[in-house]
């Protein structure tokens, strides 16, 4: 692993322990020539997943773009940063398990709202609001019912 520091391309590990549920390994590490210290994680990759825009665009599917979009709906509000990691491994576990490569963005919108309607309903509307271009009182009440409808037809696959 690179230093961020000085660039050096053979850094040493210091510690290594499980992390974010398991789903990842957390790695302290340590540059020896000039001794700055950084942390890496390592995650399971099962496939290269491509995300295809509205537009029609194809875009590689980045786990950190996730992990901000949660951040912002988040913001401010009393959620753990743990649970925020668990819902985005598991959206994650889901989309790699799926078989697919290429995976729609709605897709991937509509599992967001659905783990932040679990975290937290301030968060949930505000996703809902920006993902899908509210303009009208109605079109809270529509997304809420078709998650819902959602939820009741299959509880167990989200």
């Amino acid at each position: 692993m690179r230093c961020p520091y000085c660039g050096t391309e053979d850094t040493q590990v210091k510690d290594s322990r499980p992390a974010e549920d398991n789903t990842s390994i957390r790695r302290r590490r340590i540059c020896p020539d000039c001794g700055g210290r950084f942390t890496t994680f390592e995650r399971v990759q099962l496939r290269e997943l491509m995300v295809i825009k509205k537009t029609g665009r194809k875009v590689l599917f980045d786990r950190d773009k996730l992990v901000r979009s949660f951040e912002i709906a988040l913001r401010k509000r009393p959620v753990d940063r743990d649970r925020i990691e668990r819902a985005v491994s598991g959206i994650v576990r889901r989309l790699e398990s799926s078989g697919e490569t290429e995976i729609s963005s709605e897709q991937i919108g509509l599992q967001v709202l659905e783990a932040l309607k679990s975290l937290d309903d301030v968060a949930f509307v505000r996703y809902a609001s920006v993902y899908r271009d509210f303009s009208h009182a109605e079109d809270f009440e529509h997304v809420i019912n078709e998650i819902n409808a959602k939820i009741a037809r299959d509880p167990l696959d989200p």
